[in-house]
């Protein structure tokens, strides 16, 4: 583990057991070393202050939650000053974000939020968290444990407690490290899956993940989606581990990361990622593997049924297909495909479709003659 602060979210609708969540993460990541810091949420704060969220002027609502997103990113910044001089690996758990204040305003009045504060949503998003969990409601798929006795701030039903979820889901889609546990699982399990998302964003040796990708066609537009432009380079590594550049943003604005993937024994993998500066990233590039080209794609991110969907579209290399990814789903049965996506080939465990064998000529011009 680096020695920063790693900085993840916490969210989801009513019910979804974060607080469960938030108590479990405290006791392993202590246990491992690390100095764990957990941010109340701060419209409970507001709240237990007595702020009326119940007002119906939406000019006093506007004000609110504006202020909700500020002292949010006060109380962020605070919070990594202190972990930043406890001298050990650290970690930042938030009950919840900046992108959640979305889910409570109107479009318009959430972008005037952004151009008030001089802020972009690659900024609130993707550039200020190094991952986010979304745990869904049990108003989804666990219906019977959905209850609201134990948090008085709790008065949604099942429907409207399923109706936030979904548009929190919807605020966070496009970060490029966004995971939506749902319910498919007993509630055990589902705190041991958010458990091991911080073991990966953490680095610490786990099972490689469970993802699925497959060749596909698109009929039809994607509900919802959120489109970020991604270049991925190779560079120059020995034969143990994969070290990759990455810069991904939308409108103009962009996140940097370098990655590095090594194997381990058995089926276990570290895979390490840090967010770096336009300048490291301008440095890096001259590193790149001669060998790869640097793969220009579209991510095309959604929701469907309480999964979570990644297309690529290939620029450059120009490819003539594009590839579904699909993480956290062991097995093909367990997908709910959509049906404006059609499968022509699950290419799971092909390596000619990994982006590090897409970046090789040969590769490409092989799949080429086999479309």
């Amino acid at each position: 583990m680096n020695n920063k602060v790693i900085k993840i979210v916490l969210t989801g609708g009513p019910c979804s057991g974060k607080t469960t969540a938030l108590s479990k993460i405290i006791e392993k990541f202590s246990d491992k070393g690390c100095t764990v810091l957990a941010l109340p949420e701060t419209a409970t704060l507001f709240s237990q202050a007595g702020v009326n969220f119940a007002t119906g002027n939406s000019e006093d609502f506007y004000q609110v939650e504006k202020a909700i997103f500020v002292f949010q990113i006060q109380m962020e910044d605070r919070f990594e000053e202190i972990a930043l001089k406890s001298g050990k690996p650290a970690i930042l758990i938030c009950d919840r974000g900046l992108m959640d204040v979305s889910a409570y305003l109107s479009g318009e009045a959430w972008q005037a939020l952004l151009d008030e504060l001089n802020m972009s949503e690659v900024q609130a998003r993707d550039k200020r968290y190094d991952a986010v969990l979304h745990l869904v409601t049990a108003a989804k798929g666990a219906e019977k444990f959905y209850t609201t006795a134990n948090n008085p701030a709790r008065s949604e039903n099942l429907e409207q407690a399923a109706a936030l979820d979904d548009k929190l889901i919807r605020a966070w889609t496009g970060h490029p490290h966004l995971r939506v546990i749902d319910n498919s699982s007993d509630f055990e399990t589902k705190i041991n899956r958010t458990l091991a998302e911080i073991a990966a964003v953490l680095g610490i040796p786990e099972p490689v993940e469970t993802e699925r990708k497959y060749r596909i066609e698109i009929a039809g537009d994607l509900p919802g989606q959120v489109e970020t432009e991604i270049f991925q380079t190779y560079l120059l590594s020995s034969g143990e581990e994969e070290v990759r550049l990455r810069k991904r943003g939308q409108n103009g604005h962009y996140v940097y990361f370098l990655t590095v993937k090594r194997a381990l024994e058995g089926n276990s993998r570290i895979e390490t990622e840090k967010r770096i500066s336009p300048s490291e990233y301008v440095a890096l590039l001259k590193q790149a593997d001669p060998d790869r080209q640097t793969i220009h794609k579209r991510r095309r991110c959604f929701v469907w049924q309480n999964q979570y969907f990644e297309v690529d579209t290939f620029i450059s290399p120009d490819l003539p297909f594009s590839l579904l990814e699909i993480e956290d789903v062991k097995n093909h049965e367990d997908i709910n495909f959509p049906p404006f996506i059609k499968v022509l080939e699950d290419v799971t465990d092909n390596k000619m479709y990994y982006n590090s064998s897409l970046a090789r000529k040969n590769t490409q011009d092989d799949l080429r003659t086999k479309q």
